[in-house]
């Protein structure tokens, strides 16, 4: 099941639990499909080329964006640690040039964990570092840590999302900010508190910020602040040519912007009152963008609109570009006919029909009342509404700082694509992803976004699946979004679906250690029973049966033992066996193989208690006793773990397992497996009486004699190590004979996939040994002259099918 925030519906996945075999396509072919790509993507004229995540992120990735990679996941390489404040600082004799700082910073600012004080101290030496724009968001940084950056004398600031900022930190703008042309502060900023800033205390003050230079003033903030606050924070800033108030509560009437002669574009998103404002803003001649949108609905009525509407824009002879967006000033829809030199003109916006012939390069309808965005004759070339596909994508791009109206317009883009009518897949991809990056703390921005991905990424085909930058980028977006909302059941459920369209673990691999701490919170830290557990326990087990060593020990360091215990542990508290007990013994299983320390951690965390639990509580589930007596084969194979499995009460279970039937021949076959192992170690590591060794491998011999060579099998090996470990066994030909037997059913039944393997292991030497020598009976020769026989049957038809391909 899928959910969006209003609406749900029900999908069918099917999860892959088997390895496949990953083919390397040659570079060829890589180049054709990126050209196909290309050639295959539509485009919006209306958006800048640039916007499209296909045509833009087909390439490799440049080797400066490598560079940066490993340096910010090897610090150590530019950096060291200060002593006892543990803050880095540059090595000696490294120094890095304004683009290098600027864009590590950036980067790292990006990426978790959290941006703090302790990297910052990196461009203390201002000898050493250079930086001159700065952008921030979603950080732990302080006051020092910015006065560490403004004291590069930078010329741009960007700060959003930094709560540890406070109001001492606008010292330093004005102590360092004497080149500063461009300030942004953005939501969740506790710089200007009311308590500081409310008249009593604003009579002591002479400006709040001095920067001579600046030109760009952003101040989203969300405290109630008096016009006197904005007053006096403008006065001294007379060469801004833009300025932001978006969600300024009271500003008054305004006219204290009329010393701001060189502005061009303003931007009152969201305040309150702004009728009162109107005649302030029409004496700001030089005004070519203007923004008097609203997401709030009580905010956007206006008593005569039209009227209103044609006011300004008669007053303001050189806008080019306005939004009205969630207004009424689009008035009823009912087109006025005015006669002038050129004849008569109209427009169905009936305060815009003085711009009839000289239309306006954007324009801002979205939720205009009335539904302004659908009618005809809008004077603009253009416009953001919702009327159709291009206006949706304006909409989103123009509102990606602001997270109300975002929403809102995510919602359209996921109807689009839900619905298949959605044609510049590319760019709306882009769109969306900025989106999700920009607005990672905003929960519904992160659900609408992941929703939409999911159907992008379902219905993109080659053209996505084959360009590993923008599936790594879609990948690493959804995984910022479920680490911020992790206990998020929606954004969880949309993440893992979204996730389940890639090949996991090939496309997921580059971010692997985040991705599996995610998917074992969802196992282990969402509601028991829920579709999120259950979907992140197949990815898990998914992913652990496709990954090395080195990433399977991994998972173990992580907790995937423990905590697919713990699912075990209350499935047998609850008398409950289901697909979650089933797979949690599956992923053990992947876990284990060929890892001896998740091994031991499987014995260490009582493992093979819950084994017996579950053999008695639930003796007839074949899938279930198939996975556990696979993990048992695994540990088993670890020679130092073996004399944990030599109790009395084990060996019964396993001698019993031996008659079993269940799933065919795979319950006896891998209880036969842990026999043989532990049999191998000789009679003197036999260290029980009852059930004697020889009682054992007599059940074992009569066991394989039942077998049918031909079974089909439900298990997988990457490789024969331990198995011809056995064959070398000559003084317990038991061992020799379960080894022989499953090398020749499975090169006889699957010979494409384990001849090779039998081949590149040694496997024709060891069998060829066991053939001549005098030990072994007849019946483990008789299976080595199979096995043989198999893989030159083999082979030699390879060596014919390669062949007519070379002849062509």
């Amino acid at each position: 099941m899928f959910l969006h925030e209003d609406n749900v519906f029900t999908a069918e996945y099917t999860f892959a639990g088997t390895c496949h075999v990953i083919k390397i396509q040659v570079i060829l072919t890589r180049l054709k499909m990126i050209h196909s790509v290309i050639h295959k993507c539509c485009h919006s004229k209306s958006l800048p080329p640039e916007c499209c995540a296909f045509c833009n992120g087909n390439g490799p990735e440049t080797l400066l964006d490598i560079c940066f990679d490993y340096i910010l996941n090897n610090l150590h390489t530019i950096c060291e640690f200060e002593f006892p404040t543990e803050n880095l600082r540059l090595r000696e004799n490294v120094t890095l040039p304004v683009e290098i700082c600027e864009k590590l910073l950036y980067l790292r600012s990006n990426r978790g964990p959290r941006l703090n004080p302790r990297f910052v101290n990196i461009f203390r030496n201002q000898l050493a570092t250079k930086l001159k724009r700065v952008k921030l968001y979603n950080t732990d940084i302080n006051d020092d840590s910015l006065r560490i950056l403004l004291q590069h004398r930078l010329i741009s600031l960007d700060v959003s999302h930094c709560p540890l900022l406070t109001a001492d930190c606008l010292k330093y703008v004005t102590a360092f900010g004497g080149n500063l042309t461009s300030l942004s502060v953005g939501d969740n900023m506790n710089l200007f508190p009311s308590v500081l800033f409310g008249p009593p205390y604003l009579l002591d003050r002479e400006y709040i910020i001095l920067a001579p230079r600046l030109k760009r003033l952003s101040i989203r903030t969300s405290e109630v602040l008096r016009p006197e606050f904005y007053m006096l924070l403008l006065r001294p800033l007379v060469n801004l040519t833009h300025l932001d108030l978006s969600n300024c509560n009271d500003l008054g009437d305004f006219h204290y912007v009329l010393n701001l002669v060189n502005l061009t574009s303003l931007i009152l998103y969201n305040v309150n009152k702004l009728e009162n404002l109107i005649p302030a803003i029409c004496k700001l001649k030089n005004l070519r963008h203007l923004d008097i949108s609203q997401s709030k609905d009580d905010n956007g009525t206006y008593e005569n609109p039209s009227k209103v509407l044609a006011t300004i824009v008669e007053n303001l002879p050189r806008l080019t570009s306005l939004d009205i967006s969630g207004t009424n000033l689009a008035g009823t829809g009912v087109a006025e006919r005015t006669d002038d030199c050129f004849g008569p003109y109209a427009s169905d916006i009936p305060g815009l029909s003085s711009r009839v012939h000289n239309k306006f390069q954007f324009l801002g309808l979205y939720e205009t009342q009335r539904g302004a965005c659908f009618r005809h004759d809008i004077p603009a070339k253009l416009i953001a509404g919702n009327a159709n596909e291009e206006q949706v994508l304006v909409a989103a791009l123009a509102y990606l700082d602001r997270s109300d109206m975002l929403q809102k317009v995510l919602n359209e883009l996921f109807h689009l694509f839900r619905f298949e009518s959605c044609n510049q897949v590319g760019q709306a991809l882009n769109i969306v992803l900025e989106a999700m990056n920009r607005n990672l703390n905003e929960r519904h921005i992160q659900i609408s976004g992941s929703a939409t991905l999911f159907y992008i990424v379902k219905g993109a085909g080659k053209e996505l699946h084959d360009v590993v930058r923008v599936k790594r980028r879609i990948i690493t977006t959804l995984l910022n979004g479920m680490c911020a909302h992790r206990n998020d059941d929606t954004m969880m459920r949309n993440g893992c679906l979204t996730l389940c369209q890639f090949k996991v673990p090939l496309d997921v691999v580059f971010d692997y250690e985040r991705l599996v701490d995610i998917l074992l919170h969802s196992v282990y830290g969402m509601q028991q029973e829920s579709f999120v557990q259950r979907i992140g326990i197949y990815l898990l087990n998914t992913l652990a049966c496709q990954v090395d060593g080195r990433q399977k020990i991994k998972l173990g360091d992580l907790g995937a033992i423990d905590k697919m215990l713990w699912l075990i542990a209350d499935r047998l508290k609850r008398g409950i066996c289901d697909d979650v007990l089933e797979v949690a013994w599956s992923t053990m299983w992947n876990v284990t193989d060929e890892t001896p320390l998740n091994c031991q951690k499987f014995l260490e965390h009582k493992g093979m208690e819950y084994f017996l639990q579950c053999l008695k509580k639930f003796p007839d589930k074949e899938e279930l006793l198939r996975n556990m007596m696979g993990l048992l084969g695994n540990v088993a194979e670890v020679h130092s773990l073996r004399r944990y499995l030599m109790t009395p009460e084990y060996i019964t279970v396993f001698s019993d397992l031996l008659d079993s039937i269940s799933d065919g021949i795979e319950v006896s076959y891998n209880a036969a497996g842990v026999i043989s192992h532990i049999a191998s170690d000789g009679p003197e590591a036999w260290t029980i009486d009852n059930p004697c060794r020889e009682h054992v491998l007599a059940r074992m011999m009569a066991a394989i004699d039942r077998w049918d060579l031909y079974s089909l099998r439900n298990i997988n090996y990457r490789s024969f190590e331990p198995i011809l470990y056995l064959v070398k066994i000559y003084d317990t030909p038991e061992c020799q004979r379960w080894a022989v037997w499953a090398l020749a059913n499975l090169t006889k039944v699957y010979p494409e996939k384990y001849c090779s393997v039998v081949r590149s292991e040694g496997g024709l030497e060891l069998l060829q040994e066991v053939i001549d020598h005098p030990m072994p009976p007849n019946c483990v020769k008789d299976l080595a002259v199979i096995v043989l026989e198999n893989c030159k049957q083999y082979h030699e038809r390879d060596t014919v099918d390669t062949d007519t391909q070379l002849d062509g």
